[in-house]
């Protein structure tokens, strides 16, 4: 980390931050009008660039005395390093990066760049880069295998890549056979052969780079996203749909102003880290981001009382390993509004995060292919189970199997609306696949392939996927009910429900279960009774589980996110 340590942490940025406030105020001039864009109350521009009209504009301001030089970016490794950055300071490294994509790595606007790192400092700078170069970037987690990177970077052609020395010699090991790959990219303080040094060459690189003009519709970033069938899909987005369809979700649903710092301990390889770069930017708020090589509950309690975060987002699995420490011992310098989603919240994780810490939890829908579809807002009445209302500008509805509206109460698919017109937060499609992309429209709907039933109110609850619905004997449970009956009892630590395979059934319940340490001795025969009859009281008896699995761990997402496709599969022999 020496390059970092040379003139980028801002001790400055230390006493000016001490004398910043937290306003409730109306948001200023420029945010108004991306907010604008966002909800649908005036057009979308032709031309639009995040770099040139956001960070660009933020960085004017600073340097016009209209804005105080707090930071835009604010990352930690637990070992004491810091790194600050304003919006200015954010401008110049990423300017310096952009002149290494284009004269040192040869990228032309179009051209497509795999960005698979931890959560290191760089691959904010690089996301910016691609933006500043007109560079489609395409991120991946860092546990990506040698044949997954083989995969993407066939299918994207992706001419370029940047990683780090732990995912070098996979790539390299695939590398002869992606022969649309060019530049390989490492972020290290050494050198490997057949690698350009991306440290060495932004240290040199000029800060003066002049922005391409993109615009609005042209592609941003594609994500690979899984399906029921098949290999991973290329889901792609537009320079507007994420660069400004965050805006007003960034505002309502994740609450944030200039004053805040928003810490999001996801993993950069999946979409909700481009959700906090594309909702707090515009809104003025930091980025906090600590390197979290191992996601443990300590180190982010700690965290939240050493620096002073304001808003929070995490899985829901964290922060049910988070309510299983003692939340009294510890003191949270600023925390105010917290966030979650990726899965569904289990209501008694909600109840005693609130009853710890006062604090509510927030949880929000979306998709790879979205921005948010609906959350719970801040100030807004919360139904504990339910997932909030719909975020504008989408209308959602809860369909049938043939795009037709349902009324309240009545199960269905989670729909948002596309014709007559389609909402510009919204993936372009799934490229190279037209039969994927026509398959998720019924009638005048997007169908997200999750089902839920929408309240009188308004308010949406989540049944679970229509792959991981489970139809016992014609009865249609879904796992999460299970899972949030299960989590009352003492016992459980953590739950994935899936469905078995059954003779006479067709399908049952399954719950693999990992026990609180205080039931690991417990007799297994008797405490699987046991939470059967649990399960039986808390909810409807026909969805107890009939199959009870203990086991040490979950499988898990880098993120935190339970996989339980790969339950499913383990049961069904797939």
């Amino acid at each position: 980390m020496r390059f970092w340590q040379r003139g980028l942490v801002l001790q400055a940025l230390r006493s000016s931050w001490g004398i910043c406030r937290i306003h409730r105020q109306p948001p200023p001039p420029p945010v108004a009008t991306w907010e604008a864009i966002s909800l649908g109350k005036q057009p979308i521009p032709e031309y639009f660039n995040f770099a040139h009209d956001v960070l660009d504009e933020w960085s004017r301001l600073e340097k016009a005395g209209h804005r105080p030089p707090n930071p835009a970016f604010w990352w930690v490794n637990g070992s004491g390093t810091e790194i600050k950055w304003t919006f200015e300071e954010l401008g110049k490294q990423s300017r310096k990066a952009a002149n290494v994509l284009e004269h040192v790595c040869g990228l032309q606007p179009g051209d497509r760049m795999m960005l698979v790192l931890p959560r290191l400092p760089d691959w904010w700078l690089i996301s910016v880069a691609c933006m500043r170069t007109g560079v489609v970037m395409i991120p991946g987690v860092s546990q990506l295998t040698a044949k997954d990177l083989k995969y993407r970077l066939q299918a994207a052609r992706a001419k370029s890549i940047i990683t780090s020395d732990t995912l070098a010699p996979q790539v390299d090991a695939i590398s002869a056979d992606c022969p649309s790959l060019q530049t390989k990219l490492l972020v290290s303080d050494t050198s490997r052969p057949g690698w350009i040094n991306f440290r060495e060459l932004l240290r040199e690189a000029s800060t003066e780079h002049n922005c391409v003009r993109t615009k609005s519709q042209d592609s941003l970033a594609i994500y690979f996203t899984s399906g029921t069938t098949g290999a991973p899909k290329m889901v792609e987005h537009s320079q507007c749909s994420y660069g400004l369809g965050f805006v007003a979700s960034g505002r309502r649903w994740m609450a944030l102003t200039e004053s805040d710092i928003f810490w999001n301990t996801t993993d950069t390889g999946w979409v909700k880290a481009a959700w906090t770069l594309f909702s707090a930017w515009p809104n003025g708020a930091c980025i906090f981001v600590h390197e979290l090589p191992r996601v443990d509950a300590k180190t982010i309690l700690n965290t939240l009382c050493r620096f002073p975060i304001t808003t929070m987002c995490c899985v829901p699995t964290l922060f049910r390993l988070l309510v299983q420490e003692d939340l009294t011992r510890y003191k949270f310098q600023r925390l105010r509004h917290c966030l979650t989603g990726g899965e569904a919240l289990n209501p008694d994780v909600r109840d005693k995060w609130k009853s710890q810490t006062g604090l509510e939890l927030h949880e929000g829908y979306g998709q790879s292919e979205t921005v948010v579809i609906c959350g719970n807002s801040r100030n807004s009445t919360i139904k504990s189970g339910s997932m909030g209302k719909a975020s504008p500008p989408y209308d959602v509805q809860i369909v049938d199997e043939e795009g037709n509206v349902l009324p309240p109460g009545k199960e269905g698919n989670i729909a948002v609306r596309i014709k007559p017109t389609r909402p510009f937060c919204f993936f372009n499609c799934y490229l190279e696949n037209p039969e994927k992309t026509a398959s998720s429209e019924k009638g005048d709907f997007y169908i997200t392939g999750d089902r839920a039933q929408k309240d009188k109110d308004g308010y949406f609850w989540f049944l679970g996927r229509n792959d991981d619905v489970i139809n016992s004997s014609s009865y249609r449970i879904g796992p999460v009910e299970v899972e949030s009956a299960l989590a009352e009892h003492p016992a459980v630590l953590e739950c994935a429900v899936v469905s078995s395979p059954d003779p006479i059934r067709g399908e049952v319940v399954k719950a693999f279960i990992v026990l609180s340490p205080a039931y690991s001795s417990h007799d297994p025969e008797a405490l699987t009774r046991e939470l059967q009859d649990h399960v039986k009281k808390v909810t409807a008896p026909y969805k107890y589980p009939r199959k009870v699995a203990f086991i040490s761990e979950l499988p898990k997402t880098v993120s935190g996110k339970i996989l339980r496709s790969q339950l499913r599969n383990q049961e069904w022999g797939r």
